[in-house]
């Protein structure tokens, strides 16, 4: 017997074991549409070429946390336009229009658009951890995930709770060293 016809089924099991692997981590659509839960109108990525898009995915049900993260965050666009902030949370049109409704219009010439993510399908997609237990239900866990102008992601930030976000400051530091030309 031939010892290199043994190495050739391993060889190929290791290979196909690594192409597994590395399409398992790939995770991040290449692509997605979202509806506005204010206005219907559609957020799609790839629309959205040659821009730096983040991804702000919120917790569901009532976070004061969320609404001041949101405003933050939207405050600070209206001062980046070539980063775009889509904001995104898992609950009904109802749930979120109410919710939209509490947020604070001070330093903003326009509320944001709050897209909806049905049962957190995105979320998941981007592998947000969830099991986070919030107002006696389980969630994904608070993050934002920031793309660049080609769709790829450029870094992310996951809160340990509801009140662990990053904050703007944080942000455009993280933002700048990412998108840095060497």
């Amino acid at each position: 017997m031939n010892p290199n016809s043994q190495r050739i089924p391993v060889l190929a099991l290791v290979i196909t074991l690594l192409a597994l692997a590395l399409t398992a981590r790939a995770g991040n659509p290449a692509d997605f549409t979202v509806m506005s839960a204010l206005d219907g109108s559609k957020f799609q990525l790839s629309g959205q070429r040659g821009k730096v898009v983040v991804l702000h995915f919120l917790l569901k049900t009532e976070c004061p946390f969320c609404l001041q993260h949101t405003h933050d965050y939207a405050a600070l666009a209206a001062t980046t336009p070539e980063v775009v902030h889509v904001f995104l949370k898992p609950d009904s049109v109802a749930e979120i229009r109410t919710w939209a409704g509490k947020l604070s219009k001070e330093d903003l010439k326009e509320l944001p658009q709050i897209y909806r993510d049905p049962d957190a399908t995105l979320a998941k997609q981007f592998g947000i951890p969830g099991g986070y237990k919030f107002h006696g239900q389980t969630v994904h866990y608070p993050a934002l995930v920031v793309l660049d102008g080609k769709g790829k992601e450029l870094f992310r930030y996951v809160g340990k709770n509801n009140s662990d976000r990053m904050k703007p400051t944080d942000f455009n530091a993280k933002l700048a060293e990412a998108t840095a030309k060497p």
